[in-house]
């Protein structure tokens, strides 16, 4: 399965102010994106305080909300809470027939796959803003070896950098 990290950032690296951050900083260009690029891949994957920043399942994909809170439940076929380990959400998806999915935060759950070897990809929108200080798009240390896949501007001040994870 090919799973990639999908992050909006700013020119300083972070992905938010502080946690619970409402992403209204990035632009309508990122918005697009984000919407084409999880609606290919069918599934998404996120922490619990990002889906309550977003308080919705986005229509044409599988949420994946990763929480410690094992009260937290849905009824929806599009919306799953989970306390498994990142490894097992990606067998459970491969065994239900995804061939792709994307993680799309926060910081920890990002650390979470990055740490247990399982991004593929790394897709990062630079947004022209600069915070200072925030969340980073990572949560603790990671060591990723990464390759240039593409970069493109996606509107006036925002870029887009795609990068493979070297996996040795």
């Amino acid at each position: 399965m090919h799973v990639s990290l999908m992050v909006a950032i700013t020119v300083d690296g972070k992905i938010a102010k502080a946690s619970g951050h409402y992403p209204d900083w990035t632009g309508k260009a990122d918005k697009q994106l984000y919407v084409e690029i999880t609606q290919k891949a069918g599934v998404m994957i996120m922490g619990s305080t990002t889906f309550d920043i977003i308080r919705r399942v986005l229509p044409g994909r599988k949420t994946i909300v990763m929480t410690r809170n094992a009260n937290r439940r849905s009824d929806r076929d599009d919306l799953v809470f989970t306390q498994a380990p990142p490894e097992q959400i990606i067998a459970d998806l491969a065994s239900q027939g995804y061939e792709k999915a994307v993680v799309v935060g926060g910081a920890k759950i990002n650390h979470l796959f990055a740490a247990k070897g399982l991004i593929d990809e790394l897709i990062l929108t630079i947004s022209p803003y600069a915070f200072g200080s925030g969340l980073s798009i990572f949560s603790e240390s990671v060591d990723l070896k990464l390759a240039l896949k593409k970069f493109w501007q996606l509107d006036e001040n925002t870029l887009c950098v795609r990068y493979r994870v070297i996996h040795e």
